[in-house]
């Protein structure tokens, strides 16, 4: 093994120029990263023989870490290099995400956190943070009911967004990770940090409401597409009329219910009108509902929701990274 880290170590430093050419952020050292990288490369036989199989994904990942500006450094957790799919991939914690998110200027701060169903939780409304009490020093909280994350913006406002259990579940059913522990049982953050991975997913969901950054999006998009992490959720899609803009707030909460009985056009129907992004939420969250109790015939038609096409967009417009 010992020759196989000189290599990888020659292809490491060979990344110098394209790694000082991409730096997001310039307070960022080669050297220091480089050899986080050996050491973490190095530790692991099975991450050094993957890299070894794929030098070319070793390259990536280091020149990943420079573009999107976020630390290999182990004690940081911020981010990791890991063996997926038979090459080396660039990683992010849930908590490097905050940091990108900090560090950018998108939010002055953000916490994420996992709600059992000993606790009490409550929203306040959309400029207060969630009410979540608790008992730090139970044994036991009983099971998992959701995740949620709140974050202020340096305006002052606070952004919350919530996701049950079978929310993040269904986004974990279409990672490559889980996937390989159902087909290989190899084993995977899902498996042994489901906590953490869930606050992971509402962040990433989240970010779409946070104030847009550059690295912070790229940081989404590389998780999204080079980690096959399966944040594109698809949903049902149905023929649209546009009705009238200026819809009041609080038409949008009594009139959610009564579309969603009608199906996925009426909910669609509602989607464009000139909707707040909180109004949306609730929009999306009857849309779940429905889907939960579709009918074949309405299977057999598609709206894109959080995190692939929104209703209404074209089928050869992109969709934004989740």
């Amino acid at each position: 093994m010992a020759n196989a880290l000189q290599i990888i170590t020659d292809e490491v430093y060979a990344t110098r120029t394209a790694f000082e050419a991409a730096l997001a952020d310039r307070s960022m050292n080669f050297e220091r990263e480089a050899g986080f990288a050996l050491q973490i490369l190095g530790s692991n036989d099975y991450a050094l023989k993957i890299g070894m199989g794929n030098r070319q994904s070793v390259v990536n990942a280091v020149t990943n870490v420079a573009a999107i500006g976020i630390s290999l450094n182990p004690a940081l957790k911020l981010a990791y290099l890991v063996p997926r799919d038979g090459k080396i991939c660039l990683d992010l914690s849930y908590m490097g995400l905050v940091h990108l998110a900090i560090d950018s200027g998108s939010i002055k701060w953000a916490q994420a956190e996992v709600v059992y169903a000993g606790d009490a939780f409550k929203r306040l409304g959309y400029d207060r943070p969630p009410l979540h009490e608790y008992d730090s020093f139970s044994p036991d909280r009983g099971e998992v009911r959701g995740v949620y994350v709140v974050a202020k913006t340096v305006d002052g406002d606070y952004l919350t967004t919530t996701m049950t259990v079978d929310d993040v579940n269904a986004i974990r059913d279409r990672s490559s990770a889980w996937k390989a522990w159902i087909e290989k049982k190899r084993s995977c953050p899902w498996v042994t940090d489901w906590s953490e991975m869930a606050k992971k997913t509402v962040i990433k969901r989240a970010y779409k409401s946070w104030p847009k950054t550059q690295r912070l999006a790229a940081a989404i998009q590389h998780l999204n597409t080079e980690n096959e992490e399966g944040l594109a959720e698809i949903a049902e899609r149905a023929p649209v009329n546009v009705p009238a803009p200026n819809v009041p707030a609080d038409a949008v909460l009594h009139a959610g219910e009564t579309a969603a009985a009608k199906g996925v056009a009426a909910l669609k129907a509602w989607w464009e009108k000139d909707l707040s992004e909180p109004q949306r939420e609730t929009l999306k969250g009857h849309l779940r509902r429905l889907k939960a109790t579709a009918t074949e015939a309405d299977k057999n038609r598609t709206i894109d929701n959080e995190g692939g096409r929104e209703p209404g967009q074209d089928d050869d417009q992109q969709p934004e990274a989740a």
